[in-house]
């Protein structure tokens, strides 16, 4: 079988989990911490258990999710929303924090109400940060993705690898780590055209520094 017909298949499981995860993980990572900004006693109650859980080696508790929910994709999609989650949280938070009290205190003079607080302060003001959010999250999902898959996967790129490795090819381990890094240049590249897309007033300030 050539290289080629390993690795394309590979690829599309890694991605399928890696979306998965990161859809799941980030999108309700994002939404929290929304929440958690524009409520004080939501973030009171909250930052404790998001300071608690967030430095625990997300590797460490795919042993739990194995027992919780099977050797199958559940157990991989998981642990790759948990590292999707919270660096979408912790960012997303930040990028409320930091938005100017004077927006806040214009939006409440002029009586506006949550949606409309939601779309013209919240959402704008924090979507740099959210920005940054997404690109730790997706990096930290595709390291896991990999990580993950050679635990205790058949296939995908990291159980490639892992294979690769048993067998001393190193011809297709060579390639394997070519198409992750490659991967990682693409997310990279989707993520700098989105940036421009959504925030156009950041770049041009960054081009303007």
């Amino acid at each position: 079988m050539a290289l080629a017909d390993k690795l394309w298949p590979a690829l599309g499981l890694t991605l399928f989990r890696l979306a998965m995860g990161v859809l799941l993980g980030a999108g309700a990572g994002v939404l929290l911490g929304w929440l958690m900004g524009a409520s004080r006693p939501i973030r009171g109650a909250l930052n404790p258990v998001v300071a608690a859980l967030h430095p625990l080696p997300k590797l460490a508790l795919f042993p739990i999710f194995l027992v919780l929910l099977g050797i199958g994709e559940a157990s991989k999609i998981a642990l790759v929303t948990l590292a999707a989650f919270f660096p979408m949280v912790i960012n997303t938070l930040a990028g409320v924090q930091q938005i100017d009290r004077n927006y806040w205190d214009a939006a409440t003079i002029y009586g506006a109400t949550r949606k409309a607080l939601l779309r013209r302060v919240i959402l704008p003001g924090s979507l740099p940060m959210v920005m940054v959010g997404l690109r730790l999250a997706l990096n930290n999902a595709l390291v896991v993705t990999i990580a993950a898959e050679m635990l205790s996967a058949r296939e995908g790129l990291g159980a490639t690898i892992w294979l690769a490795w048993q067998t001393l090819r190193t011809e297709e381990l060579y390639a394997t780590l070519l198409v992750i890094g490659l991967l990682g240049l693409l997310i990279h590249f989707i993520l700098e055209r989105l940036t421009h897309r959504l925030i156009p007033w950041r770049v041009r300030e960054d081009k303007n520094d």
